[in-house]
């Protein structure tokens, strides 16, 4: 039997700009969907979801300040430059533009509906692409996010009962999640990231494992720079994967960015197709309902991949490796040169790699001394 999901993309989404210079550009989602329709992957029934309603303030308010909140549609409502650090906005990372809450509103939405077709709907996965802004905190803007999306969607899921695994495999840690429920024993955080050592936002080490009932609940997983697909692969295959068996969610909610990527400009790791592919076939076999956003990723290019596989595989589908030509043509015009969708299995130099897999082995033993006791108990 087919499964029931989901693709919540809007037109809308590629209205607003950061600014020429920053590295964030919304046309990613416009390229993500045109290499999703290529493939024919919109052509499922039902599978489409281009309008759904915004989340009202109150809903907001389960995590942001409402100071926060009121300065963020005070400095929506025109262009003019403005700044206030209090809150984060401002500055180079988090620029102030038109129309700023609006966009912030439109992509929180987005997964807020998506949790409610999963919750509500009986869908098996939903993905927002639009998703995934995992620094916003409480009341300060980080790392381009302005709203946290998932911890909002979260608090719907607990709500409603669920207990939930968040999965995040953006190249930066997901710091807002983490803070939102790191007393929480109802929602498991796991992340694998670059490390903070000298990487934003600074945080995700291994000791950072949750405080009173939620202890035990936030798993870091910071990896060495130049980490490829076999080390990324063993992360997770060693610490997320039994860490999500052991607690056995009523939901599954993952961050996919694609700024793991080794052709991306803002990171350091070595990670293709090839893992991506590997973790999220492996969550597909869960067969838990299943909730993603999308995330980082500033090659454009990489963006659209990762997620076109993603979806792909969401659905059961196998993909022909060349991107359709009729793709080709539209990015050969936008001056891309990519011709293939997979990446081969890739490997980093060997006194990097060697440093990295010391990296991840230490990361590996530390998890399993602090964490798997509280989790798995004495068979971890």
């Amino acid at each position: 039997m087919s499964a029931k999901t989901a693709l919540i993309y809007s037109s809308r989404f590629n209205t607003f700009n950061y600014g020429a210079d920053h590295p964030f550009h919304v046309q990613r989602y416009q390229l993500a969907y045109e290499l999703i329709r290529s493939y024919g992957l919109v052509k499922l029934p039902g599978s489409e979801i281009n309008s759904y309603p915004l989340v009202k303030e109150e809903s907001l308010l389960v995590f942001h300040d409402p100071d926060y909140l009121g300065k963020l549609r005070e400095f929506s409502a025109t262009a003019q430059p403005r700044a206030d650090f209090r809150y984060g906005l401002g500055d180079v990372e988090n620029p102030v533009f038109e129309g700023l809450y609006d966009w912030a509103l439109l992509s929180t939405s987005g997964t807020v509906e998506a949790a409610r077709l999963v919750a509500d709907e009986g869908y098996d996965t939903v993905f927002n692409l639009a998703g995934g802004w995992h620094h916003a905190h409480r009341a300060r803007a980080s790392g381009f996010s302005y709203l946290n999306d998932a911890v909002i969607a979260i608090h719907g899921l607990l709500d409603r009962g669920k207990r939930v695994v968040y999965l995040d495999i953006d190249a930066h840690h997901g710091d807002g999640v983490q803070e939102a429920f790191y007393s929480d024993n109802r929602v498991l955080t796991i992340s694998l990231h670059e490390s903070g050592d000298y990487f934003f936002p600074g945080t995700g080490y291994e000791h950072e494992i949750g405080r009173g009932k939620g202890k035990g609940y936030s798993v870091n997983i910071p990896l060495l720079a130049h980490t490829d697909d076999p080390l990324f692969m063993k992360a997770f295959d060693e610490i997320a994967y039994p860490l999500i068996a052991a607690f056995d969610p009523d939901v599954l909610f993952t961050q996919l960015g694609a700024d793991t990527f080794r052709t991306d400009p803002l990171t350091r790791l070595e990670i293709t197709t090839h893992s991506y592919s590997y973790i999220l076939r492996k969550l597909k076999a869960l067969r838990l309902p299943w909730i993603a956003v999308g995330g980082g990723g500033y090659d454009n290019m990489n963006v659209a991949r990762a997620w076109t596989i993603a979806w792909a595989i969401m659905n059961g589908s196998d993909l022909n490796p060349r991107l359709p030509a009729s793709f080709v043509n539209l990015i050969s015009d936008l001056g891309y040169k990519n011709r293939m969708l997979l990446d081969a299995m890739h490997w980093a130099e060997e006194d990097d790699r060697n440093r990295a897999l010391d990296g991840v082995e230490r990361s590996i033993g530390a998890i399993r001394n602090m964490v798997f006791p509280l989790l798995i108990g004495g068979h971890g």
